[in-house]
């Protein structure tokens, strides 16, 4: 069984991968094992707690 590796990309960026390094989580479902890597821009003005909650309003808003 061969393992490939995916990227995200978004509509107008080209794919990125995270260093190998880069902290990971790994889960295994089944026969399949899932590796999620994080990464985060360093220009960016917002900070994780600020994104979090601004993701938490939004998700009530749409209820």
């Amino acid at each position: 069984m061969s393992e490939e590796t995916r990227t995200m990309q978004t509509a107008d960026t080209a794919p990125t991968r995270a260093p190998e390094d880069a902290p990971a989580l790994v889960k295994k479902i089944g026969k399949t094992t899932y590796t999620v890597r994080v990464h985060f821009s360093q220009t960016s003005t917002e900070t994780m707690s600020d994104k979090i909650k601004r993701m938490l309003k939004n998700e009530i808003q749409q209820m």
